[in-house]
């Protein structure tokens, strides 16, 4: 990267309080110690994203933005989830840097990777993801979990990086281009793949949290996984369409042995039968109808086209 390329650290936050000064304090030692090699210009910053906290969190932000002139900071008008607030900050930042990293305030990754991530950037590249090399500290179940939702949205067609979050670097005209893309539901670490341009990957060992709860409990995330599902493949529809045959076929072979076993004169005591197939089909009828008014409703979401952030405050105007 130029001496004179400003980078923007994007970072969301939602109710981060008791993590933002070591934050600060790293992310400080970071920026200026690359500042000093000359591999970014002085006019680098870290733009903090305040998503509707309920605590300190924006009040501290200022704090810090009043005393560090290499911290900035926005604040959005109510709670609007992390993608959102992410969004929100890249197409901030792009107005005012060359290349913009994002990554989360709890320290978890590693800053380190960021001088890793320059160096691709200067070998041309426009996207670099971060990418984790292990999953040591995870339990067993997130691990599982976390692992098979990448491979299970390979298998559905979704271009996304293996073991990436949202730790990532992206150029200015990456930014420029990405914000083409209106949809409402949003599913960052799929969409910028879409957005093509050279891409690499860093590899690093993500941390244990440094202070705080985590923002992504097992009910999020598994709504985020589902969103992510929905919002860039439609083989839960074909998959649909697909039970239906296999049952249509069932339905016919189990109607033909029926009216042989009637001709035959055999009586067919049928009520288990019976009663576990319409309970069966029944409750498949129910799923499809769910998974079809899932997708009803994204329609409904993109069609009313309403704006997925509002920032109420700006400190770097």
């Amino acid at each position: 990267m130029k001496k004179d390329s400003i980078l923007y650290i994007v970072i969301p936050c939602y109710n981060e309080e008791e993590v933002l000064e070591e934050t600060t304090k790293q992310l400080k030692k970071k920026l200026e110690g690359l500042i000093k090699a000359k591999k970014l210009s002085a006019k680098s910053k870290v733009m903090y994203v305040n998503d509707g906290s309920k605590d300190r969190t924006w009040e501290i932000i200022k704090d810090i933005h009043s005393r560090e002139p290499l911290f900035t900071g926005i604040s959005l008008s109510r709670n609007r989830g992390h993608q959102n607030a992410l969004l929100g900050g890249l197409m901030t930042a792009k107005n005012y840097a060359d290349v913009v990293i994002s990554m989360d305030a709890d320290l978890q990754d590693d800053i380190n990777a960021i001088d890793k991530m320059i160096e691709k950037y200067n070998n041309g590249c426009d996207i670099v993801y971060g990418v984790r090399s292990a999953r040591k500290k995870d339990t067993f179940f997130k691990r599982v979990t976390a692992e098979g939702f990448y491979k299970f949205m390979k298998s559905l067609g979704v271009d996304c990086v293996y073991n990436h979050a949202d730790y990532r670097l992206t150029s200015k005209r990456v930014l420029e281009e990405f914000s083409n893309y209106k949809e409402v539901n949003l599913f960052l670490r799929g969409m910028f793949p879409l957005v093509g341009f050279k891409s690499d990957v860093v590899y690093y060992e993500r941390k244990e949290r440094f202070a705080g709860e985590s923002k992504y409990p097992l009910k999020k995330m598994l709504s985020f996984a589902w969103n992510g599902i929905t919002s860039f493949s439609v083989k839960p529809l074909t998959l649909i369409c697909t039970l239906g045959i296999i049952i249509l076929l069932i339905s016919i072979a189990i109607m033909i042995y029926s009216l042989i076993r009637k001709i035959m004169g055999a009586t067919i005591d049928g009520w288990t039968f019976l009663v576990i197939s319409i309970w069966f089909i029944g409750g498949l009828q129910m799923i499809s109808i769910g998974i079809i008014g899932e997708y009803i409703g994204k329609i409904y979401s993109e069609t009313k086209a309403r704006p997925r952030y509002i920032i109420s405050e700006n400190l770097e105007d």
